[in-house]
């Protein structure tokens, strides 16, 4: 089986900002080449939390004999833009794939949100697998970590966007995870340990199984 990774953002985005800024077609609109994420109010970044967890995950998945597709394999880059990074995956011939993120939200707020793809046409016939999928994230993170649903996004963890380049343009069951909130001061202790992010990597890894077991 094949997994496809997308750790969101990389650590030098914000050194470049023409990169980043330039406009690519998402499907449905135009949107930014990408951004450089949010942070945690001690300056802990979402690039790096993001990278953290899919390294441990890519480690977790080729133990268990997988092929794994990343689409960045540094944290000292650039890019790339979020339209490369699903074509990236696309390309690879993924069974399924996971864009890892945490969010910038309001600070009282908690919990992960399990973003969910929009039938836009070329995506239809992955829509509900990527439900499927969706739910064994949401199941995995509430049996396997200490973060709730979301307080202020979605309803009990799920979401559906339609305005995403890595959810409208994949042609293979995805679902992007906002795994917690890094401006809530809970969650920011959370996501900013060694021990959650590998046990968000675990949670992830036995979602995968689950699903692609199911087949």
């Amino acid at each position: 089986m094949t997994i496809g990774i997308d750790p969101g953002h990389n650590g030098l985005n914000g050194t470049d900002p023409s990169y980043i800024d330039r406009q690519v077609w998402n499907g449905r609109e135009w949107e930014n080449c990408d951004t450089t994420g949010t942070e945690t109010d001690s300056g802990y970044t979402e690039a790096l939390f993001n990278f953290r967890v899919a390294g441990y995950l890519r480690a977790d998945l080729i133990r268990d004999g997988a092929k794994v597709v990343m689409t960045r394999t540094t944290n000292k880059g650039v890019g790339p833009c979020v339209t490369t990074r699903s074509y990236t995956i696309n390309r690879g011939h993924a069974n399924v794939a996971v864009d890892i993120h945490a969010d910038g939200g309001p600070p009282a707020g908690r919990g992960f949100a399990v973003l969910e793809p929009v039938a836009d046409g070329p995506n239809n016939h992955v829509i509900a697998a990527s439900a499927r999928f969706g739910r064994d994230i949401r199941s995995a993170l509430l049996t396997r970590t200490a973060m709730p649903v979301s307080t202020y996004d979605g309803v009990n963890g799920l979401v559906q966007r339609n305005d995403l380049a890595g959810l409208n343009l994949t042609r293979v069951p995805k679902i992007l995870i906002e795994c917690g909130n890094m401006r809530n001061a809970t969650d920011a202790a959370l996501l900013t340990s060694t021990l959650f992010q590998r046990q968000l990597a675990r949670a992830f890894e036995a979602a995968i199984i689950r699903f692609l077991h199911r087949g």
